[in-house]
């Protein structure tokens, strides 16, 4: 529920409950006032009429005059009839008693056994008495006018009237239930107050708390969110930020691990050639060259190290654009079958002049297309054969391409006959500056960044690169690529 919707019906609570309130109090004001009036008299020191229908006052009034002026009146049937057909109107019945005997009981009256419970005849006073008295659940209102007849016999008129149970409790407590609705009214404000306001502050105090924490650096919390009105929806947005906060702060300390990583290898890659560099132009210098040969040997040797550290700067550049994707990629359609015979030619004569048996197995169609980068995809070829040709450990050395289409894929294999490969350690040949065994690299040399480029280039194409490996056995580099579908290339 949205908090403007909450506000809207507290507010509507607020308003409602008050006037509902102020309605069942006025009408049970109205029922103390149409009931027992007399009691309140006896209670609270002010008269009025016993009842508030007046009509039915009226007749209770005619009836105590005749009794003091005019009681034979009362001996007359007929006149008795025309007056409980009056109190009918308003729910009474009148009851005439003389000498103890019942001489009028109208037809209507039901409550027969009310008669056992009318008080006696006590004095000759003509003075109208009020009393109430429950008939078994119907409450029971009764005025009472003894008189004496003629005949000098004692007589009683009643007058009975079916009091409401309702009217009648409330009669009874109608103060206490005043003041309980005024108790009523403060707790339901109260209660819509603080149940609304803490459904709204309590959340606000757990987003300051996570503020705090943030601030102090603690981003190893979860931020609890039960509500789902705005604040919710912030509490969610706040809690997402922190994820995220959290993950940018985690990658960029790995980031700067990474760089603390690279500058150190970079520094060790560097300072090999750099030392054999110093070694010889201090040979040269000390006169161990004496020789016009060895001058000339100690100087190749200077500009091959000098090579290999251009080309470990070159590689070093090329990935890192690679990694902060600012190398662009040009990529065109070609027919896939031309270009890996064109490649394995070119392959199949440099190989050949090294001593290496090259074998190549290319099962594609002649109309299939692909959408590559040839300088691109040629360098991850010349860095994997060139890292196979590293780790030639056999008198014969053999390397083996196969290529074939699966579900509008290729897929190409580079197998060697090499040293191989731990199982452990295939899952980081693709990390840079991974070697297997650190020592080779003085042997072999290499920037330890050759598969790495490979990696970066393949996913620049949208495909995948993996290893398979057996130790002592050889290796396999496995490449996938997307091809383009007939309908993309008729289009094209």
């Amino acid at each position: 529920m949205s908090i403007r919707l909450k506000l809207i019906l507290s507010y509507a609570a607020m308003l409602v409950v008050p006037l509902v309130l102020m309605v069942i109090t006025a009408l049970l004001l109205t029922f103390v006032f149409r009931g027992d009036l007399q009691a309140l008299h006896e209670k609270y020191g002010y008269s009025k009429d016993y009842y508030e229908d007046h009509n039915l006052e009226r007749l209770v009034k005619e009836l105590g005059r005749t009794v003091k002026n005019n009681p034979s009146t009362l001996s007359d049937h007929e006149y008795l009839g025309e007056v409980e057909s009056e109190l009918e109107i308003s729910n009474s019945n009148l009851i005439v008693r003389k000498n103890g005997q019942f001489v009028y009981v109208p037809p209507s009256f039901k409550n027969k056994d009310v008669l056992e419970l009318l008080s006696k005849y006590e004095d000759k006073s003509t003075d109208r008495k009020n009393e109430s008295f429950k008939y078994g659940k119907e409450s029971l209102s009764m005025t009472q006018f003894n008189f004496t007849y003629e005949d000098h016999l004692p007589g009683t008129v009643f007058v009975i009237t079916s009091v409401n149970s309702v009217v009648h409790f409330v009669q009874k407590f109608a103060v206490i239930l005043f003041f309980s609705l005024i108790l009523i009214l403060i707790l339901t404000h109260s209660l819509l107050t603080y149940f609304v306001s803490r459904s709204i502050i309590r959340p606000l105090h757990k987003l300051k708390d996570a503020t705090k924490r943030i601030k102090s650096g603690d981003l190893d919390f979860e931020l609890q969110i039960a509500n789902k009105d705005e604040i919710g929806e912030l509490s969610l947005a706040f809690e997402q930020m922190r994820v995220r906060l959290k993950d940018s702060i985690e990658t960029q300390l790995q980031y700067e691990e990474n760089r603390k990583e690279l500058v150190s290898n970079i520094s060790h890659d560097l300072r090999t050639p750099l030392t054999a560099i110093r070694g010889y132009i201090e040979g040269i210098g000390d006169g161990i060259a004496d020789t016009p040969d060895k001058v000339r040997k100690y100087i190749d040797i200077i500009s091959l190290k000098a090579e290999e550290m251009d080309h470990l700067i070159d590689e070093l550049f090329l990935y890192s654009k690679l990694d902060l994707n600012r190398l662009p990629f040009h990529f065109e359609q070609i027919n896939l079958k031309s270009f890996l015979l064109d490649w394995s030619e070119e392959l199949l004569f440099e190989l050949n002049k090294q001593g290496v048996e090259f074998v190549s197995d290319i099962q594609v169609a002649e109309e299939t297309k692909i959408s590559i980068d040839r300088d691109k995809i040629r360098r991850v070829f010349s860095n994997i054969i060139s890292n196979s040709l590293k780790y030639m450990n056999k008198s014969q050395k053999e390397i083996e391409l196969k290529a074939y289409e699966a579900a509008d894929n290729l897929i190409l294999f580079i197998s060697d006959n090499g040293l191989g490969i731990d199982e452990e350690a295939l899952p980081f040949v693709f990390e840079r500056f991974y070697r297997e065994d650190p020592s080779r690299s003085s042997v072999t040399g290499g920037s330890g960044l050759g598969l790495a480029i490979a990696r970066q280039m393949i996913e620049g194409h949208k495909g995948s690169i993996q290893a398979e490996s057996v130790k002592g056995v050889g290796t396999s580099i496995k490449i996938t690529l997307p091809l383009i579908s007939n309908e993309e290339g008729d289009q094209a």
